[in-house]
């Protein structure tokens, strides 16, 4: 089930990035805006740190080159707010990845039709925190099963 509305999504390209290239240094740093609902996707060689705020809700990912395949690395910063406000910031992550992999996959369309058996490739997501609890490396299908 679809949840992104693609018109609440913009797609910023970095320099050394084109709309189909490069695989390896190809990062994602999503982010949104809390009022409008607005989703903004930057694709680049570098991850867009000037773009998060205090908040740090953003995702981010990268693609991994591991030995003849690659896998989506996604990464989640649930934090080191005390353990009501980890588990409230973990529910949240894991309730809003699934629209977030839907950005990702559909704004960067252009990319996987160049290289359409990246669809199949496994997507992990490192959820970090400094509490134990709320510290995971986790296997979440592939980008196939957030295409709109």
């Amino acid at each position: 089930m679809a949840r992104l509305d693609p018109d609440k999504l913009t797609v910023n390209y970095r320099e050394g990035v084109t709309p189909t290239e490069p695989i390896i240094l190809r990062r994602y740093t999503l982010t949104h805006s809390d009022f409008t609902g607005e989703l903004f996707l930057t694709i680049g060689e570098k991850f867009a740190f000037n773009e998060i705020t205090e908040m740090r809700d953003e995702v981010f990912g990268e693609w991994v080159s591991n030995d003849d395949s690659y896998y989506l690395h996604a990464y989640v910063y649930v934090g080191h707010f005390g353990p009501a406000l980890n588990a409230i910031r973990d529910e949240i992550f894991r309730r809003e990845l699934p629209l977030a992999l839907e950005a990702i996959v559909y704004g960067d369309t252009p990319f996987f039709e160049a290289h359409p058996f990246l669809y199949d490739a496994p997507i992990w997501i490192q959820f970090d925190s400094e509490d134990p609890a709320y510290q995971s490396f986790e296997k979440w299908g592939t980008p196939r099963d957030y295409q709109l």
